[in-house]
């Protein structure tokens, strides 16, 4: 095995965790990246005393991959979990906050829900299984099951929170797996949970309602940053996979010569390639969609139709005692009927320690996605002020903020939506077609941090069964 040569593509959590599994196996390991960093949407910034994450801010511990890497990469004294009270979520109803009942008795007390719509959730081990899911949108599968007002302030920002998403586009079977297989395997989503729970256990799994949360003391650019120290002199920064225009007139970046692969790259100018058995793609569908598509048009029109909608990261510290409502949970979400500028925002400091000093208060806020991508429309300083407006007025925030920081992702996070499935027949026939090519990234297999990191021990499987 280590004679055999993989050529990763991008140094992302995917790629790297990918490769450190590999390079534990004894492969000849490179890594192309683009970028003059590692870490992909791992980005974290420190200024004036803050600490900024602008991609994710946390994890899931959802499988014990991620701590495995932890420990053997020596992230042990730097991995930390978010406190207690950030278990506390809000949601956002007629201009106020309402903390989202975790537990029965909460939940027949919040004014989040009406009578009505808790009655109606109450119906749902009644309800019949539905048709196939993968064209059936979460929107649509939640108000059969659960009803419409649970749609509308539990589910619909919960899909903004974490792809940033449209509950009436996200296929409930291709984003949301385990929730359709709730019902698909026990009837209901009640009835499952119970039951799938006691599956979870034995895989060692947790589920991401009970997973905890964490990230690193100096952020989430941590983790990249240190599997990539174990992988000394096998990641090539700057180094652009790029086209090479045949005789044919079809422009190349990867090619198959005997029985090998060539990637053809650029770095500071210079054109280079590089002879490998096996290629592992984690760069985003938009960019694999160029490097492959010499190889097959069809699959870059594949790759091509993923949606990456808009998201800016909007990072904002104030004074603690000018915050005007007490800061004891996670953050709030808002619902797309509140019509409001932004999604959410996380509370940062007090999630995890050492974002901020202990006489500030930081706050990470989300404009766009796929439900408002037209926002991006406006100039950046115009949507910056909207934003802060609201969310200054729904914290009770009078005084202007101290720090504020920002990061716009023109194409942030792939949306499973429908149809979703004809893309992943297509992936699985492209790489059978083309031994040796493995497509993954978080366009596959979910987005998370921890569903990345699952689906990287994946790929390091399929590659060892190809040595079989």
């Amino acid at each position: 095995m280590n004679k055999k040569k993989i050529v990763i593509l991008g140094a992302g959590i995917s790629g790297l965790a990918t490769a450190f599994w590999l390079n534990k196996k004894g492969f000849e390991v490179t890594i192309l990246e683009a970028q003059s960093q590692v870490g992909g949407a791992m980005q974290t910034k420190c200024e004036d005393g803050f600490l900024i994450d602008f991609g994710p801010n946390s994890g899931l511990e959802t499988t014990p991959l991620i701590r495995q890497i932890v420990e053997e990469v020596g992230l042990s004294d730097e991995m930390i979990y978010a406190s207690e009270i950030s278990s506390k979520r809000y949601i956002l109803r007629n201009d106020k906050l309402h903390a989202l009942p975790m537990g029965l008795a909460p939940f027949l007390k919040t004014k989040l829900f009406s009578v009505k719509g808790k009655l109606r959730l109450f119906g749902e081990p009644f309800v019949g299984k539905s048709a196939e899911g993968y064209y059936q949108s979460i929107a649509q599968f939640v108000e059969r099951r659960l009803g419409k007002e649970f749609l509308d302030y539990a589910i619909d920002p919960f899909v903004s929170g974490v792809f940033a998403g449209d509950p009436t586009k996200l296929s409930v079977k291709s984003a949301f797996p385990k929730l359709y297989r709730l019902e698909e395997l026990y009837g209901g989503l009640i009835k499952g949970m119970i039951k799938g729970a006691r599956e979870r256990k034995k895989r060692a799994e947790e589920s991401k309602q009970s997973a905890k949360m964490f990230s690193f003391t100096n952020g989430m650019q941590t983790f990249p940053r240190a599997i990539a120290k174990t992988l000394e002199g096998k990641i090539a920064l700057e180094c652009r996979v790029k086209s090479a225009r045949l005789a044919s007139g079809n422009a190349r970046q990867v090619e198959q010569r005997a029985d090998k692969w060539q990637v053809k790259y650029e770095k500071n100018g210079q054109e280079s390639n590089i002879d490998c058995d096996q290629i592992i793609s984690t760069v985003p569908a938009y960019i694999a969609a160029r490097i492959f598509g010499g190889l097959d048009a069809e699959l870059s029109n594949h790759l091509n139709e993923i949606y990456y909608p808009p998201v800016m990261v909007l990072y904002v510290g104030f004074n603690k005692n000018d915050v005007g409502t007490p800061l004891d949970g996670f953050g709030f979400l808002i619902p797309s009927k509140e019509k409001k500028k932004f999604l959410g925002a996380i509370w940062s400091s007090t999630i995890f320690p050492n974002r901020s000093s202990d006489d500030y208060a930081a706050f990470t806020l989300f404009v766009g996605g796929a439900r408002s991508p037209q926002l991006f429309a406006e100039e950046k300083d115009v949507l910056i002020k909207n934003a802060l407006n609201e969310f200054k007025s729904l914290m009770n925030i009078k005084a202007e903020p101290v720090i504020l920081n920002s990061k716009i992702w023109q194409k942030a996070i792939p949306q499973y939506n429908l149809g979703y499935i004809e893309h992943e027949n297509y992936f699985d026939k492209f790489e059978k077609e083309n031994p040796g090519i493995f497509l993954s990234g978080n366009y596959r297999g979910g987005i998370s941090v921890g569903d990345c990191v699952k689906n990287s021990e994946l790929v390091y499987n399929k590659v060892l069964q190809t040595m079989e």
